[in-house]
């Protein structure tokens, strides 16, 4: 039975990057349809009443639908419903492990470092609230570097971030990195393990439509779109 999937998403959010990292990964083809949620469209709100992004449409042949809303559930379905590649490790430890840092990325990490960063360089501009708080910035970038050096210290022992096999804590971890590498703020130079697994993520095929991504009124860093940066 074929599947058709719309996956409606902001090219810049985090939670949507995820789900199209898995997506690409696991070879699901898809359509999409960018939303600009801080506008609160009425369609987005019809299909997740949070009005939260992303949202994934999954319609059979015989017109069933199935619609999925925000990143968790999305991915915990897509990994019971395709299961190869499987991205959670074969073996319970690194599955434990896997979701814990998963967690890790989309609370501890946006809430100490990539909220404060994003909402001063993008979510003030989509919504014009003037220029960034530079204590804001300062509060998110230190906090940045916190989680930096603690996925330094991950990667000094494992080949990826929970063990031996690609997982979706990279994913995870990846795109939350790369949005606010799109801005510039990730200090690589001062992390080369994080960097060497940055770009070993960034050179996969599921990665390079998010290298092209722009936002009007939005430029990204001269090195955001370079292999070897």
């Amino acid at each position: 039975m074929s599947v058709q999937r719309t996956l409606h998403h902001f090219p810049l959010d985090p939670a949507s990057r995820q789900v199209r990292l898995v997506l690409g990964e696991k070879r699901l083809p898809f359509s999409e349809v960018q939303v600009r949620y801080w506008e609160r469209p009425k369609e987005l709100t019809r299909l997740n009443p949070s009005g939260l992004i992303p949202v994934l449409i999954e319609t059979a042949d015989g017109g069933a639908r199935l619609t999925l809303c925000e990143g968790r559930a999305i991915l915990d379905h897509l990994e019971e419903t395709a299961p190869e590649p499987s991205l959670l490790g074969r073996e319970a430890a690194e599955r434990a492990e896997a979701r814990r840092l998963l967690s890790w990325f989309d609370r501890k990490f946006e809430f100490e470092a990539g909220g404060y960063i994003l909402h001063e360089k993008m979510e003030k501009r989509l919504l014009g609230l003037g220029a960034p708080e530079l204590a804001n910035l300062r509060q998110g970038r230190e906090g940045l570097k916190n989680h930096l050096h603690y996925m330094e210290g991950l990667l000094e022992t494992r080949e990826w971030l929970a063990g031996k096999r690609l997982s979706l804590a990279d994913f995870a971890g990846a795109a939350h990195l790369s949005v606010i590498d799109y801005f510039g703020d990730v200090p690589w130079g001062d992390f080369p393990g994080v960097k060497t697994w940055y770009m070993k993520l960034k050179s996969r095929p599921c990665f390079r439509p998010l290298l092209t991504d722009r936002w009007p009124g939005l430029t990204p860093a001269r090195h955001y779109d370079d292999l070897d940066f």
